[in-house]
């Protein structure tokens, strides 16, 4: 078997959303959008069954399940995950337009 190199520890969003391509877009296409989503919500039970009571590894790992999942989705549908986030969050809050938010507690983010 053939294996590459790791990737970087530190990878941009844009290099994620690649390798993520590169390891498992035909399956993930053949999956769907909606069976993708399924395991995406399956990951954020595991995470939140990690964040009550799991260990620091544990949480590292399903964190990680969950941006891969995402990642995934965006993939299926052909979102460029980087694109997204400077579109909603390059500019500051999406709600007061500030880097540092100064929106009211109670209103979402």
């Amino acid at each position: 078997m053939n294996q590459e190199p790791a990737p970087p520890v530190d990878v941009s969003l844009g290099q994620f959303q690649k390798l993520i391509r590169d390891m498992y877009f035909e399956k993930d296409q053949t999956r769907g959008v909606e069976g993708t989503f399924m395991w995406l919500m399956e990951e954020v039970g595991e995470l939140s069954s990690a964040l009550r009571g799991g260990t620091h590894e544990e949480r590292v790992g399903e964190f990680a399940d969950v941006l891969a999942w995402l990642t995934t989705i965006a993939n299926v549908a052909g979102v460029d995950l980087a694109d997204a986030v400077n579109q909603k969050y390059g500019s500051g809050c999406p709600g007061c337009g500030q880097f540092l938010c100064v929106c009211d507690d109670a209103e979402k983010p």
